[in-house]
């Protein structure tokens, strides 16, 4: 296994690197500690052909200029908070409003859009990057210092380990995901509509216009949701009004270690993507607000449905639904999560 850093230039004075990961099965991944930013996963297809399998961009610039989460760690509240606001010990929290009158990834200037501090992990078991980062008190409306470690390890099992810990000074909210968007046959080769995927959820948390949950935990039987067996993401997708945008609720069992969130299969390839994580929750997204206007990787315009997101989480607007599993954090507790990414070939 291998490991290397390059630099890649200054970000408000602070230096960005591209750390570059491989393990003795050619698997590739590159991360930068702008943003937390997976830029590349190069994994081998069936015939033992390399392709990039996640989107995003050539040059550090154009994730500064515009970036719809490409690979990044979005925080300190991963999805939505209802217009922008929450409670939490009788005292209410305003916050960035950056989805019309919702909060959305963090806000403006969310995790994705700061400089970690970056340290290089070389272990037996594998080879990673250490990213650490301080979000002051009052950052985009939210209270307390939270310090959020994520570790990053590639494996020689074709696993991507994703490690999440964060702790606080004061009371407040904590939700983090990984925001790669995935396609299988390789980034910028067509949409994703053939990509069979199987969920390990029979209930969603229904959601209103602005894609706020109500409140109600709805059965996915019966309805374009259900992947609790194996469908093609284009067979359904034009019965759920925008695409898949939603939240499933992970069927999950009494342990604490990560368990089947969701499997990916592509039929070209032959490669398969299987997520495990410690998350209540799975927002299944299929790139819907991808339009062509982003130019990716080689100059390739990624189109509407050009990749797919499987973001491990807990629910969107938890701080306004008492009855979601809590993302509330308090001084002296550790907020901490696994998620496994797990690249395979063959059905």
């Amino acid at each position: 296994m291998d490991l290397t850093r390059s630099p890649l230039g200054l970000v408000e004075g602070k230096e960005v690197f591209l750390f570059t990961l491989v393990n003795d099965n050619n698997m590739t991944a590159k991360i930068i500690n702008y943003g937390a930013i997976i830029t590349s996963l190069l994994v081998p297809d069936q015939t033992g052909k390399i392709d990039d399998v996640v989107l995003g961009f050539d040059r550090l610039d154009d994730y500064l200029a515009d970036s719809p989460y490409f690979g990044a760690i979005v925080g300190r509240y991963g999805n939505r908070i209802a217009a922008g606001r929450f409670e939490l010990n009788g005292q209410e929290y305003r916050l960035a409003r950056n989805d019309g009158e919702n909060h959305l990834h963090g806000g403006i200037r969310g995790f994705d859009k700061v400089v970690w501090e970056a340290k290089e992990i070389r272990q037996s078991d594998g080879v990673g990057v250490e990213l650490t980062y301080l979000a002051k008190d009052g950052e985009e409306g939210y209270p307390g210092n939270l310090t959020t470690t994520v570790r990053y390890l590639l494996n020689n099992q074709n696993e991507l380990v994703v490690n999440y810990r964060a702790t606080t000074d004061q009371p407040t909210v904590v939700n983090l995901t990984q925001h790669s968007f995935f396609n299988l046959n390789g980034e910028g080769l067509g949409n994703v509509l053939e990509h069979e995927v199987m969920i390990n959820a029979l209930h969603y948390t229904a959601v209103n216009e602005g894609l706020i949950p109500t409140g109600e935990l709805k059965p996915v039987k019966n309805t374009p949701l259900d992947f609790s067996t194996w469908h093609p993401i284009g067979t359904r997708i034009k019965e759920v009004t925008g695409g898949y945008d939603h939240n499933y609720v992970l069927n999950k069992d009494s342990g604490t270690q990560p368990s089947l969130a969701a499997k990916v299969r592509e039929p070209q390839s032959g490669r398969v993507l299987t997520v495990y994580t410690t998350e209540p929750g799975l927002q299944f997204y299929t790139g819907n607000f991808l339009d062509g206007t982003f130019i990716g990787k080689r100059g390739v315009n990624y189109d509407i449905h050009s990749g797919f997101c499987l973001e491990t989480q807990h629910f969107p607007n938890s701080p306004n639904q008492p009855e979601f599993p809590s993302t509330i954090l308090n001084p002296g507790e550790v907020y901490q999560q696994t998620t496994i990414f797990r690249f395979s070939t063959g059905w």
